[in-house]
């Protein structure tokens, strides 16, 4: 399974990006699909998740700033990232959530400036 997150780059503090997730095979049967990030120095952590029916987690401080969603029948999940901090950058992975992941990916750089 290959798993190609795309959409990033520099913005600055306030700004918006949308980060798509484009996977090589269907995500419908998938239970619970997330994003993560991996800042400098630090270890990747879970960001948000959601489920084959919508139904959403967010890590706490991404809480009222990130959507996440997916389209099955794209086979792709999204995340929508408003009101940007400098802290969140980092590089940007999707994956599964529970059981044995997938291969990571080269993941998406989002580099927010103060």
């Amino acid at each position: 399974v290959q798993l190609q997150a795309s959409g990033g780059g520099l913005v600055q503090a306030g700004g918006s990006l949308k980060l798509p997730c484009a996977v090589s095979r269907s995500i419908i049967s998938i239970g619970v699909m997330g994003w993560y990030r991996q800042a400098p120095g630090k270890e990747r952590e879970l960001v948000a998740t959601v489920t084959a029916v919508g139904s959403t987690t967010y890590a706490e401080s991404v809480k009222g700033r990130f959507t996440i969603f997916r389209d099955n029948a794209k086979n792709t999940v999204y995340l929508q990232m408003n009101s940007l901090k400098p802290e969140d950058t980092a590089v940007y992975y999707c994956n599964t959530v529970r059981g044995a992941k997938w291969a990571w990916g080269r993941g998406t750089l989002v580099t927010v400036s103060s």
